[in-house]
């Protein structure tokens, strides 16, 4: 499986799918979190850099997945709208 060197921290899991590789998943504002403490950049920066850099670099069937988690109390009602929000 494919690793985003640098980022083991934000690995939440391995996704199964029928006919394809198992994959890592990583929780994406993890990832921009690690980039703000370990860079000290903006956090509408570190988004720019991991939409552009990491989730916008595919590496064939074994690239990895990309999250955003949704808290318990996200509403029901956000679902139904337009993504991204």
């Amino acid at each position: 499986m494919l690793k985003v060197d640098g980022y083991d921290e934000a690995i939440i899991g391995v996704t199964e799918r029928c006919g394809a590789p198992d994959v890592y998943v990583y929780d994406k504002q993890k990832i921009v979190d690690i980039i703000v403490e370990r860079d000290g950049c903006s956090e509408e920066d570190a988004v720019e850099f991991v939409d552009y850099n990491i989730i916008g670099s595919y590496m064939g069937e074994e690239t990895p997945i990309f999250i955003y988690v949704f808290s318990h109390d996200f509403p029901q009602e956000a679902l139904d709208s337009e993504w991204p929000m």
